[in-house]
């Protein structure tokens, strides 16, 4: 099966840009999509299902703002909008596809990035979403928890560590809880695959940021342990422009 996850930063605008023609040609089983930014009814879904995909939504109850989407080939069992929990649903920042011997969340993680009740709504977050993947599972061990995670675990995953050591996305404590995460029993499968550095996944619109290759790698597969010798390619795509984020890959048997 083929995965792949990205933050398109509104599809409206993604589609403008051709992300349509894109994801033909890649022709992933499974995308999981990112700050989608619009209702299902905003979007031509004969695009997609023309393609071979079903398609699952869940916006947020804000217009034009985050909400997630999967788009599969393959018919899941079951899909589970959101995570149980009202102030994260509300923001449409999870949905999950259950299939036959593998689980895939999408999950779009509060960036923090304003400071004050923002940061402290990503720490509860952080918190609730451990314990939420924890207890799922013990009743699902192939789970894949995919998307935008707002956060570069390590110095490697940044341009410059240095400089931005006190901004959100690369503080201490959104790095120990990464640390956490990978140390329960989930995966970085790019980092199983890939350990050189210069690999990324956002880049500012600012300061010519992409053109420079001045990026975050904040975007993630993170895979259960049992997956681990299944896993056949884990792969940023840089290449592939539609948005301030590029998609990642991810290829399992």
């Amino acid at each position: 099966m083929k995965f792949v996850s990205y933050n398109v930063n509104g599809i409206r605008a993604a589609l403008k840009k051709g992300f349509a023609e894109w994801l033909k040609e890649a022709d992933p089983d499974v995308i999981g999509l990112q700050e989608v930014k619009a209702t299902r009814d905003q979007i031509d879904n004969k695009i997609f299902e023309e393609m071979g995909y079903e398609v699952f939504w869940y916006p947020a109850s804000k217009k034009g703002y985050s909400g997630v989407a999967i788009l599969s080939k393959i018919s899941p069992k079951h899909i589970e909008y959101g995570m149980g929990m009202k102030k994260y649903d509300e923001e449409g920042r999870m949905i999950r596809a259950d299939f036959e011997d593998v689980s895939f969340i999408n999950a779009y993680f509060p960036s923090g990035t304003t400071g004050g009740p923002r940061q402290d709504f990503k720490y509860d977050f952080l918190d609730d979403v451990y314990d939420y993947t924890q207890e799922l599972n013990k009743k699902i061990p192939n789970l894949i928890l995919s998307g935008d995670y707002n956060i570069c675990h390590k110095p490697i995953d940044i341009h410059n560590p240095v400089a931005n050591k006190n901004s959100s996305g690369f503080l201490p404590e959104e790095r120990a809880w990464m640390d956490k995460f990978t140390s329960s029993g989930f995966d970085d499968s790019f980092r199983l695959m890939n350990k050189e550095p210069h690999q990324y996944t956002w880049w500012s619109y600012r300061a010519n940021a992409r053109a420079n290759n001045k990026g975050w790698r904040i975007d993630y597969h993170m895979t259960a342990s049992p997956l681990r010798e299944r896993i056949k390619r884990a792969e940023v795509l840089p290449e592939v422009k539609h948005s301030d984020h590029c998609p990642i890959l991810l290829e399992i048997d």
